[in-house]
């Protein structure tokens, strides 16, 4: 697995996480007809991708999450969308498998 795909998907679990854990998330997702009760294998999920991606990236996606509740934002129009600032045209990924950090705010950026 890519440290691309491996933070995505750690985002991906860390906000069910969050959703399963907030008492007005558990009530949305009631009202959705959603089963809401914390599952073993979620933790189980999040465990195996840490252990997978690259550690210099699991601590910035850690310390931007502690942060901002969010440890990856998406770039539009060479926009990033977690602090809203331009970013310098260098910034930009040379290859789909590489991951960048916004300089003014410390998000991991997904360029998808």
């Amino acid at each position: 697995m890519s440290d691309v795909a491996g933070i995505l998907s750690l985002h991906d679990v860390q906000l069910l996480e969050d959703e399963l854990s907030d008492p007005a998330g558990r009530a949305r997702l009631r009202r959705l007809g959603l089963a809401v009760e914390p599952h073993p294998a979620l933790a189980r999920a999040r465990a195996r991708l840490v252990a997978a991606v690259d550690r210099r990236w699991l601590a910035l996606y850690e310390r931007a999450y502690r942060r901002y509740g969010r440890g990856v934002t998406g770039v539009r129009e060479r926009v990033c969308q977690g602090c809203h600032i331009t970013l310098p045209t260098a910034l930009s990924p040379s290859h789909p498998d590489s991951l960048t950090v916004c300089e003014s705010c410390g998000r991991i950026l997904y360029w998808g």
